[in-house]
Protein backbone atom coordinates (compact mmCIF):
# COMPACT_ATOMS: atom_id res chain seq x y z
CA UNK A 1 0.00 0.00 0.00
CA UNK A 2 1.18 3.51 -0.85
CA UNK A 3 1.01 6.07 1.95
CA UNK A 4 0.43 9.78 1.42
CA UNK A 5 3.15 11.56 3.41
CA UNK A 6 1.23 14.84 3.64
CA UNK A 7 -1.77 12.93 4.92
CA UNK A 8 0.41 11.13 7.48
CA UNK A 9 1.71 14.46 8.76
CA UNK A 10 -1.88 15.66 9.11
CA UNK A 11 -2.64 12.56 11.16
CA UNK A 12 0.36 13.28 13.40
CA UNK A 13 -0.85 16.84 13.97
CA UNK A 14 -4.48 15.91 14.67
CA UNK A 15 -5.02 15.23 18.38
CA UNK A 16 -7.65 12.62 17.52
CA UNK A 17 -5.21 10.56 15.44
CA UNK A 18 -1.89 11.35 17.16
CA UNK A 19 -1.80 8.16 19.26
CA UNK A 20 -2.56 5.89 16.29
CA UNK A 21 -0.01 7.84 14.23
CA UNK A 22 2.65 7.13 16.87
CA UNK A 23 1.76 3.42 16.68
CA UNK A 24 2.03 3.60 12.89
CA UNK A 25 5.46 5.24 13.11
CA UNK A 26 6.72 2.62 15.61
CA UNK A 27 5.66 -0.22 13.30
CA UNK A 28 7.19 1.56 10.28
CA UNK A 29 10.53 1.77 12.17
CA UNK A 30 10.36 -1.94 12.98
CA UNK A 31 9.79 -2.75 9.29
CA UNK A 32 12.79 -0.63 8.27
CA UNK A 33 14.93 -2.32 10.92
CA UNK A 34 13.81 -5.76 9.71
CA UNK A 35 14.61 -4.83 6.10
CA UNK A 36 18.08 -3.60 7.12
CA UNK A 37 18.72 -6.88 8.95
CA UNK A 38 17.65 -8.88 5.89
CA UNK A 39 19.97 -6.89 3.60
CA UNK A 40 22.92 -7.26 5.98
CA UNK A 41 22.39 -10.99 6.62
CA UNK A 42 20.93 -12.92 3.65
CA UNK A 43 20.54 -15.99 5.87
CA UNK A 44 18.03 -14.04 8.01
CA UNK A 45 15.99 -12.87 5.00
CA UNK A 46 13.57 -15.82 5.05
CA UNK A 47 12.91 -15.44 8.78
CA UNK A 48 12.50 -11.68 8.56
CA UNK A 49 10.13 -11.89 5.57
CA UNK A 50 7.34 -13.37 7.70
CA UNK A 51 7.85 -10.71 10.38
CA UNK A 52 7.75 -7.94 7.76
CA UNK A 53 4.46 -9.31 6.38
CA UNK A 54 2.91 -9.30 9.88
CA UNK A 55 4.18 -5.78 10.59
CA UNK A 56 2.92 -4.54 7.20
CA UNK A 57 -0.57 -5.84 8.04
CA UNK A 58 -0.42 -3.87 11.30
CA UNK A 59 0.81 -0.78 9.44
CA UNK A 60 -2.09 -0.94 6.97
CA UNK A 61 -4.54 -1.39 9.85
CA UNK A 62 -3.29 1.72 11.66
CA UNK A 63 -3.35 3.73 8.42
CA UNK A 64 -6.94 2.76 7.64
CA UNK A 65 -7.96 3.47 11.23
CA UNK A 66 -6.51 6.99 11.00
CA UNK A 67 -8.33 7.60 7.72
CA UNK A 68 -11.63 6.50 9.26
CA UNK A 69 -11.13 8.77 12.29
CA UNK A 70 -10.23 11.72 10.04
CA UNK A 71 -13.24 11.09 7.78
CA UNK A 72 -15.61 10.94 10.75
CA UNK A 73 -14.00 14.12 12.11
CA UNK A 74 -14.54 15.88 8.78
CA UNK A 75 -18.20 14.80 8.66
CA UNK A 76 -18.67 16.10 12.22
CA UNK A 77 -17.07 19.46 11.32
CA UNK A 78 -19.35 19.84 8.30
CA UNK A 79 -22.49 18.89 10.23
CA UNK A 80 -24.40 22.04 11.33
CA UNK A 81 -24.25 22.72 15.06
CA UNK A 82 -27.03 25.29 14.79
CA UNK A 83 -28.67 27.76 12.43
CA UNK A 84 -29.17 31.43 11.77
CA UNK A 85 -32.88 32.18 11.45
CA UNK A 86 -33.67 35.26 9.37
CA UNK A 87 -37.24 36.56 9.06
CA UNK A 88 -38.11 39.56 6.87
CA UNK A 89 -41.38 41.32 6.11
CA UNK A 90 -42.47 41.09 2.48
CA UNK A 91 -45.47 42.51 0.65
CA UNK A 92 -48.25 43.89 2.82
CA UNK A 93 -46.90 46.81 4.82
CA UNK A 94 -47.56 46.78 8.57
CA UNK A 95 -49.48 43.51 8.36
CA UNK A 96 -46.45 41.83 6.73
CA UNK A 97 -44.22 43.12 9.53
CA UNK A 98 -46.60 41.79 12.20
CA UNK A 99 -46.73 38.42 10.42
CA UNK A 100 -42.91 38.34 10.22
CA UNK A 101 -42.69 38.77 13.99
CA UNK A 102 -45.32 36.06 14.56
CA UNK A 103 -43.31 33.66 12.38
CA UNK A 104 -40.16 34.45 14.34
CA UNK A 105 -41.97 33.82 17.61
CA UNK A 106 -43.36 30.57 16.21
CA UNK A 107 -39.84 29.25 15.56
CA UNK A 108 -38.50 30.51 18.89
CA UNK A 109 -41.40 28.86 20.74
CA UNK A 110 -40.63 25.64 18.85
CA UNK A 111 -36.98 25.98 19.90
CA UNK A 112 -38.06 26.43 23.52
CA UNK A 113 -40.26 23.33 23.37
CA UNK A 114 -37.32 21.37 21.95
CA UNK A 115 -34.96 22.65 24.65
CA UNK A 116 -32.71 24.48 22.18
CA UNK A 117 -30.73 27.60 23.05
CA UNK A 118 -31.37 30.74 21.02
CA UNK A 119 -30.42 34.41 21.02
CA UNK A 120 -31.63 37.54 19.25
CA UNK A 121 -28.79 38.84 17.08
CA UNK A 122 -30.47 41.87 15.55
CA UNK A 123 -33.94 43.36 15.15
CA UNK A 124 -35.30 46.06 12.89
CA UNK A 125 -38.87 47.05 13.71
CA UNK A 126 -41.56 48.74 11.68
CA UNK A 127 -43.79 51.55 12.92
CA UNK A 128 -46.44 48.91 13.70
CA UNK A 129 -44.07 47.17 16.09
CA UNK A 130 -43.60 44.14 13.85
CA UNK A 131 -40.36 43.05 12.21
CA UNK A 132 -38.85 44.59 9.13
CA UNK A 133 -36.13 42.05 9.86
CA UNK A 134 -35.23 39.73 12.71
CA UNK A 135 -32.04 37.67 12.92
CA UNK A 136 -31.65 34.89 15.50
CA UNK A 137 -29.13 32.19 16.36
CA UNK A 138 -30.51 28.78 17.40
CA UNK A 139 -27.99 26.23 18.70
CA UNK A 140 -28.46 22.46 18.66
CA UNK A 141 -27.16 19.65 16.39
CA UNK A 142 -30.77 18.72 15.51
CA UNK A 143 -32.09 22.16 14.62
CA UNK A 144 -30.96 22.24 10.97
CA UNK A 145 -32.51 18.84 10.23
CA UNK A 146 -35.81 20.04 11.70
CA UNK A 147 -36.00 23.52 10.17
CA UNK A 148 -34.05 23.25 6.92
CA UNK A 149 -37.23 23.19 4.80
CA UNK A 150 -38.63 26.41 6.29
CA UNK A 151 -36.66 28.60 3.91
CA UNK A 152 -38.94 30.45 1.51
CA UNK A 153 -41.87 32.87 1.32
CA UNK A 154 -44.68 32.36 3.83
CA UNK A 155 -48.08 33.88 3.00
CA UNK A 156 -50.79 34.91 5.45
CA UNK A 157 -54.48 35.46 4.66
CA UNK A 158 -56.54 37.13 7.38
CA UNK A 159 -58.47 40.26 8.38
CA UNK A 160 -55.95 42.78 9.78
CA UNK A 161 -56.74 44.50 13.06
CA UNK A 162 -56.70 47.82 11.20
CA UNK A 163 -59.19 46.63 8.54
CA UNK A 164 -62.56 48.27 9.25
CA UNK A 165 -64.46 46.76 6.32
CA UNK A 166 -63.68 43.18 7.37
CA UNK A 167 -61.83 42.30 4.16
CA UNK A 168 -59.26 39.52 4.06
CA UNK A 169 -55.77 40.74 3.19
CA UNK A 170 -52.83 38.73 1.88
CA UNK A 171 -49.33 39.53 3.13
CA UNK A 172 -45.98 37.76 2.97
CA UNK A 173 -42.80 37.30 4.95
CA UNK A 174 -39.62 35.47 3.97
CA UNK A 175 -37.75 32.97 6.13
CA UNK A 176 -34.16 31.80 5.71
CA UNK A 177 -32.55 28.95 7.67
CA UNK A 178 -28.77 29.17 7.36
CA UNK A 179 -26.63 26.33 8.78
CA UNK A 180 -23.74 27.11 11.12
CA UNK A 181 -20.73 24.79 10.70
CA UNK A 182 -17.42 24.43 12.55
CA UNK A 183 -15.58 24.15 9.24
CA UNK A 184 -16.86 26.56 6.56
CA UNK A 185 -17.48 25.32 3.04
CA UNK A 186 -16.61 28.70 1.51
CA UNK A 187 -13.53 30.60 2.62
CA UNK A 188 -13.86 34.34 3.29
CA UNK A 189 -10.87 36.61 2.79
CA UNK A 190 -10.62 38.95 5.78
CA UNK A 191 -9.43 41.77 3.50
CA UNK A 192 -12.89 41.61 1.87
CA UNK A 193 -14.66 42.53 5.13
CA UNK A 194 -15.53 46.03 6.28
CA UNK A 195 -15.87 46.15 10.09
CA UNK A 196 -17.59 48.86 12.14
CA UNK A 197 -18.32 49.18 15.87
CA UNK A 198 -21.07 51.09 17.64
CA UNK A 199 -22.96 51.22 20.91
CA UNK A 200 -25.55 48.51 21.41
CA UNK A 201 -29.17 49.46 21.76
CA UNK A 202 -31.82 47.96 24.01
CA UNK A 203 -31.52 46.17 27.32
CA UNK A 204 -28.22 45.07 28.78
CA UNK A 205 -27.26 47.41 31.59
CA UNK A 206 -25.12 50.53 31.65
CA UNK A 207 -22.27 48.90 29.71
CA UNK A 208 -24.16 48.71 26.40
CA UNK A 209 -24.65 52.47 26.28
CA UNK A 210 -21.04 53.36 27.14
CA UNK A 211 -18.93 50.86 25.17
CA UNK A 212 -18.97 50.19 21.44
CA UNK A 213 -19.82 46.50 21.66
CA UNK A 214 -22.16 46.20 18.65
CA UNK A 215 -20.46 44.94 15.50
CA UNK A 216 -21.40 45.49 11.86
CA UNK A 217 -19.70 43.50 9.09
CA UNK A 218 -20.01 44.05 5.36
CA UNK A 219 -18.73 41.49 2.86
CA UNK A 220 -17.60 43.75 0.03
CA UNK A 221 -17.71 41.19 -2.85
CA UNK A 222 -21.37 40.31 -2.18
CA UNK A 223 -22.63 43.36 -0.29
CA UNK A 224 -23.96 41.10 2.46
CA UNK A 225 -24.27 42.88 5.80
CA UNK A 226 -24.44 41.50 9.34
CA UNK A 227 -24.97 43.19 12.70
CA UNK A 228 -24.58 41.53 16.11
CA UNK A 229 -25.20 43.11 19.51
CA UNK A 230 -26.50 40.25 21.66
CA UNK A 231 -23.26 39.82 23.63
CA UNK A 232 -21.73 42.23 26.16
CA UNK A 233 -18.24 42.12 24.64
CA UNK A 234 -17.10 43.39 21.27
CA UNK A 235 -15.03 40.24 20.69
CA UNK A 236 -17.98 37.87 21.17
CA UNK A 237 -20.23 40.00 18.97
CA UNK A 238 -17.54 40.02 16.31
CA UNK A 239 -17.27 36.22 16.47
CA UNK A 240 -21.05 35.85 16.21
CA UNK A 241 -21.27 38.35 13.35
CA UNK A 242 -18.51 36.48 11.54
CA UNK A 243 -20.28 33.11 11.89
CA UNK A 244 -23.54 34.64 10.62
CA UNK A 245 -21.75 36.31 7.70
CA UNK A 246 -20.06 32.99 6.88
CA UNK A 247 -23.47 31.29 6.87
CA UNK A 248 -24.95 33.96 4.58
CA UNK A 249 -22.08 33.78 2.10
CA UNK A 250 -22.34 29.98 1.99
CA UNK A 251 -26.12 30.15 1.55
CA UNK A 252 -25.77 32.58 -1.34
CA UNK A 253 -23.15 30.34 -2.94
CA UNK A 254 -25.38 27.27 -2.54
CA UNK A 255 -28.41 29.09 -3.98
CA UNK A 256 -26.35 30.01 -7.04
CA UNK A 257 -25.25 26.39 -7.41
CA UNK A 258 -28.87 25.20 -7.12
CA UNK A 259 -29.94 27.56 -9.89
CA UNK A 260 -27.10 26.33 -12.10
CA UNK A 261 -28.06 22.68 -11.62
CA UNK A 262 -31.80 23.02 -10.95
CA UNK A 263 -32.74 20.31 -13.46
CA UNK A 264 -30.48 17.80 -11.67
CA UNK A 265 -32.06 18.32 -8.24
CA UNK A 266 -35.07 16.02 -8.50
CA UNK A 267 -35.23 14.78 -4.91
CA UNK A 268 -35.35 18.03 -2.97
CA UNK A 269 -38.43 19.64 -1.46
CA UNK A 270 -38.43 22.88 -3.42
CA UNK A 271 -35.21 24.63 -4.33
CA UNK A 272 -34.25 26.05 -0.95
CA UNK A 273 -34.54 29.50 -2.51
CA UNK A 274 -35.91 32.15 -0.16
CA UNK A 275 -37.98 33.62 -3.02
CA UNK A 276 -40.04 30.45 -3.44
CA UNK A 277 -43.61 30.56 -2.05
CA UNK A 278 -43.84 27.53 0.21
CA UNK A 279 -46.75 27.92 2.65
CA UNK A 280 -50.04 29.74 3.27
CA UNK A 281 -51.51 30.52 6.69
CA UNK A 282 -55.26 31.02 6.22
CA UNK A 283 -56.65 32.29 9.54
CA UNK A 284 -60.39 32.52 8.63
CA UNK A 285 -60.35 28.85 7.62
CA UNK A 286 -57.99 27.79 10.46
CA UNK A 287 -55.76 26.12 7.86
CA UNK A 288 -52.05 26.01 7.08
CA UNK A 289 -51.10 24.57 3.70
CA UNK A 290 -47.63 23.61 2.53
CA UNK A 291 -47.72 23.92 -1.25
CA UNK A 292 -44.65 21.75 -1.87
CA UNK A 293 -46.13 18.59 -0.40
CA UNK A 294 -49.79 19.62 -0.87
CA UNK A 295 -50.71 18.93 2.75
CA UNK A 296 -52.80 21.00 5.19
CA UNK A 297 -53.17 21.29 8.97
CA UNK A 298 -56.04 22.87 10.91
CA UNK A 299 -54.51 23.71 14.29
CA UNK A 300 -53.30 27.15 13.24
CA UNK A 301 -53.27 28.61 16.77
CA UNK A 302 -51.25 25.71 18.16
CA UNK A 303 -48.80 25.71 15.26
CA UNK A 304 -48.23 29.46 15.53
CA UNK A 305 -47.61 28.80 19.23
CA UNK A 306 -44.66 26.56 18.39
CA UNK A 307 -46.33 23.18 17.84
CA UNK A 308 -44.53 22.65 14.54
CA UNK A 309 -43.89 18.91 14.91
CA UNK A 310 -46.62 17.75 12.45
CA UNK A 311 -45.24 20.00 9.68
CA UNK A 312 -41.59 19.19 10.46
CA UNK A 313 -42.23 15.44 10.45
CA UNK A 314 -44.31 15.57 7.25
CA UNK A 315 -41.55 17.42 5.39
CA UNK A 316 -38.90 15.02 6.69
CA UNK A 317 -40.95 12.02 5.62
CA UNK A 318 -41.37 13.32 2.08
CA UNK A 319 -37.67 14.25 1.89
CA UNK A 320 -36.51 10.82 3.09
CA UNK A 321 -38.91 9.08 0.72
CA UNK A 322 -37.56 11.06 -2.24
CA UNK A 323 -33.94 10.00 -1.65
Amino acid sequence: MQYNHEELQTFRDNHKTQFTASQFDDVAKKIEAAKDLASEDPEMAALVEEEIATLTTQLNYFYEEMKQIATADKVEDEKPYGVVLEVRAGAGGDEAALFAEELAQMYLEYATLQGWLYSVESESRSTSGGYKEGVFEILHPKVYDDLRYETGVHRVQRIPVTEKAGRIHTSTASVAILPLRKKPKVEINMTDILMEFSRSGGAGGQNVNKVETAVRLVHKPTGLEVRSQSERSQLKNREKAMSILQARVEAQHEEEEVRKHASERKNQIGTGDRSEKIRTYNFPQNRITDHRIKESWHNIEGIMGGQLDPIVEALKKVSEGAR
